[in-house]
């Protein structure tokens, strides 16, 4: 079941500003991680009102005056140069909502930003910002011209509370932004990217470097460098509730066993774990034989019990993705950022269970443990899709 004790976070991964790479029409700006809470009882609060925040908003539809943000404490941030003079931003990465707002830290003074006047705020379980929506040049950590956008829209916080970057640069869907267009939106109106696609890569965080950088974020295209095989789309579900954000359909099993039937849910790469609901994490639990340990608030299983894993299968748009056994557990030489032990029989699964049962219209979350094995790529043009692709770390022995 969800507790605050289930809400660990991974890494936070922070997005250099430099070098970005342009090839085909497509912007590409690499990530490096680093940790992004001193302790955990802090993380654990973020995490506890990020997803009572998420729930809320899409059971309630609640509209842009009010748009819940995602995991901006716990995800990863991208460095960002905005006005004259210009202001670098670091700014957390948001893949569950479209709204780009700064001034959290930082302030906003430019002599080349327009005050539209149009109020923004967003209230959600950790913290808020309120403030006015403005509009200005906004560069990807360059001088190059090509990487600017000229006329972005974007929110000025005139007070917030609870945040560790300076905003949020929103790469969601517009269900929440009441017209305001994402960065996505405004480089493809100028013509610097030729579709509304963002491509999205990790590596895991327990794998060698056997490909540079950490991870990496892709507008207006993706990376072909990063996956291995063809990238096969599914569209964005249709219920009310999933589809409110980068929403899908799919069905999981346990080797043979079905674990989750076919339901709506999301893909989020600002959460850390894979949740499911809660009659769906009983019986992954009963097959794994995992026990609640009480100071990680993760599923623990032996040496035996993992030697014994079968692949979790993900069964989308007609594809299947496993992940396999290595790919089910926390990374066992980072044992000691969730205060877990050292021995043999110290393994703890990444698979959380949420509050409510199949059936609630969001029933699951592929965070980045998922996203970290497959390319991703959020395809917003036209019908809206997702998309995955094998990438080099699919199968890796990393954790």
């Amino acid at each position: 079941m969800f507790s605050v004790a289930s809400l660990l976070a991974l890494l936070a991964l922070s997005v250099t500003g430099s070098p970005v790479e342009v090839r085909n029409s497509s912007i590409t700006l690499p990530m490096t991680r680093r940790p992004a809470f001193s302790n955990v009882t802090d993380l654990l609060r973020h995490y506890e009102a990020l997803i009572a925040a998420l729930t809320e908003y899409s059971t309630h539809g609640r509209r842009a005056e009010s748009v819940p943000l995602t995991d901006c404490h716990g995800g990863y941030s991208v460095s960002v140069s905005i006005g004259n003079p210009t202001t670098i931003y670091h700014l957390a990465v948001d893949s569950l909502f479209g709204i780009t707002w700064v001034g959290a830290w930082t302030p906003y003074v430019s002599i080349t930003g327009i005050n539209t006047e149009v109020p923004v705020n967003a209230h959600y379980g950790y913290g808020f910002f309120e403030g006015t929506l403005f509009e200005d040049s906004m560069n990807f950590g360059t001088d190059d011209p090509s990487l600017s956008i000229n006329h972005m829209k974007f929110g000025v916080a005139s007070t917030s509370e609870g945040f560790g970057y300076d905003g949020v640069l929103g790469i969601g869907p517009r269900t929440f932004t009441r017209g305001i267009p994402t960065v996505t939106d405004h480089l493809f109106r100028q013509g610097s990217v030729s579709q509304r696609i963002v491509g999205i890569f990790f590596q895991p965080a327990g794998a060698d470097a056997v490909q540079d950088g950490d991870g990496e974020i892709s507008f207006g295209g993706v990376n072909r460098g990063r996956h291995v095989d063809r990238i096969r789309y599914t569209d964005t579900t249709t219920n009310p509730r999933s589809s409110q954000y980068w929403g899908i359909d799919q069905r999981i099993t346990y080797g043979d066993m079905d674990i989750l039937e076919n339901t709506a849910g999301v893909v989020n790469c600002g959460c850390t774990f894979l949740y499911i609901a809660s009659d769906a994490f009983e019986r992954y639990q009963a097959v794994t034989g995992g026990i609640v340990n009480a100071v990680t608030g993760l599923l623990q299983i032996s040496l035996v019990q993992y030697n014994a894993l079968h692949d979790l299968n993900f069964h989308i748009g007609g594809r299947v993705y496993p992940l396999f056994p290595n790919a089910q557990i926390w990374p066992r030489s980072l044992n000691n950022m969730i205060n877990g032990g050292s021995g043999a029989d110290d393994i703890f699964l990444i698979v959380k269970g949420l509050e409510a049962p199949t059936g609630s219209g969001l029933d699951f979350i592929n965070g980045y443990v998922f996203l970290q094995r497959y390319y991703t790529v959020f395809d917003g043009k036209g019908r809206s899709r997702v998309g995955f692709a094998h990438t080099l770390f699919t199968g890796r022995e990393s954790n």
